[in-house]
């Protein structure tokens, strides 16, 4: 079998191959409803063979929103379309994990079909919080300080979403710390300004990650993995930018307290050069973590052929070819995958007169 469609186990959980779905987030929700769009969207996935399906981000509370149409887990009614969702993923035979976060600073925008920009307060828009009264990134509004109750707050609110994913069918939840998001905006300097225990020193920015990190395993089974996305690099030259190395020394404190994989992105506070983005342009991120901090990973950064995903899973480079726009190209990628390696695999009942 190739390495691509040997399964997966994570504690308790086991995929049957090493395709999932990255979180790709629809602005198709009101008031953080999921609907049918998310039920075909995400269940198209599952029919066409990913092992793991991972929601777009579902936002803990409503100042986390980054816009108004997006999905949220911050309140109880949010569970039960959720439920049929799951429930139709499952029978296809994947598994399905909630990315949980909020968006800190970068919070009160309009959708990406609107212009992506900023909300005032006179367009709807509402105040944001971070880890310092700092905003120095265009498209960023000026966000308040969290004091420690407000820290108390969200960490909070991560355990409760985490609780209303597992009652809503999810296998287990994925913890947003990338992309430039408030967990980010914690430990890259280029965000922390914080004086005190929660800025400084990497250990100190590290931990409201850590904190955040201890609230959810203990909301969860011994037996259920904890999954985590991270923004690997800066991607800038600054001098107070976050590096690989620091994302080793997250990795290390994250294995130790109870994550189980961590996916390696980047990014997030300044615009990639284009030059540097082509085929699994930050796979390296998910090998040197793996390798260094002994914990699986998702390798994501432009993976689109079923012989690039394959190579990655069979080099040590990562364990799970984590995809996002090959996806929205393609839902039926690792059905063609398989036939593109030379790999048998079971295909829906409906669509074999297809292949």
């Amino acid at each position: 079998m190739n390495p691509l469609f040997q399964p997966l186990k994570l504690r308790g959980l086991s995929l049957k191959n090493r395709i999932a779905v990255s979180p790709m987030q629809q602005y198709s929700s009101e008031d953080g409803f999921a609907n049918d769009w998310h039920l075909v969207h995400l269940g198209s996935r599952a029919v066409g063979g990913a092992g793991l399906i991972i929601s777009e981000c579902a936002v803990i509370s409503p100042e986390g929103l980054l816009t108004k149409k997006d999905i949220g887990i911050w309140k109880d009614a949010h569970i039960e379309k959720w439920e049929q969702i799951n429930y139709f993923i499952h029978q296809q035979g994947a598994k399905s994990i909630m990315q949980i976060g909020h968006f800190g600073a970068k919070g009160s925008r309009m959708t990406p079909m609107e212009g992506f920009k900023f909300l005032s307060p006179e367009q709807g828009g509402w105040a944001t919080i971070s880890s310092s009264a700092h905003a120095p990134f265009r498209g960023m509004a000026q966000p308040t300080k969290m004091d420690h109750d407000d820290i108390k707050e969200v960490i909070k609110k991560f355990g409760d979403a985490t609780e209303r994913a597992l009652s809503a069918g999810f296998d287990s939840v994925e913890i947003h710390a990338a992309h430039g998001y408030l967990i980010h905006q914690y430990y890259s300097q280029l965000m922390n300004r914080r004086d005190d225990e929660y800025g400084g020193s990497l250990e100190n920015r590290l931990r409201f990650l850590k904190e955040v990190i201890r609230e959810i395993r203990s909301r969860m089974p011994d037996a259920m993995p904890l999954f985590l996305r991270i923004s690997a690099v800066d991607f800038s030259d600054d001098p107070l930018a976050w590096t690989l190395d620091d994302s080793v020394a997250l990795a290390k404190m994250a294995k130790a307290e109870g994550v189980d994989l961590i996916t390696a992105s980047g990014g997030g506070f300044v615009y990639v050069d284009k030059a540097l983005a082509s085929p699994g342009y930050q796979v390296p991120f998910a090998e040197r973590i793996r390798n260094e901090a002994g914990i699986a990973t998702g390798a994501v950064g432009m993976i689109n052929e079923g012989s690039q995903a394959n190579s990655i899973i069979a080099n040590g480079q990562a364990d799970l070819a984590v995809m996002a726009r090959e996806f929205l190209r393609n839902p039926y990628f690792p059905i063609n995958a398989a036939r593109e390696i030379g790999e048998d695999i079971a295909i829906p009942g409906p669509y074999t007169r297809a292949y």
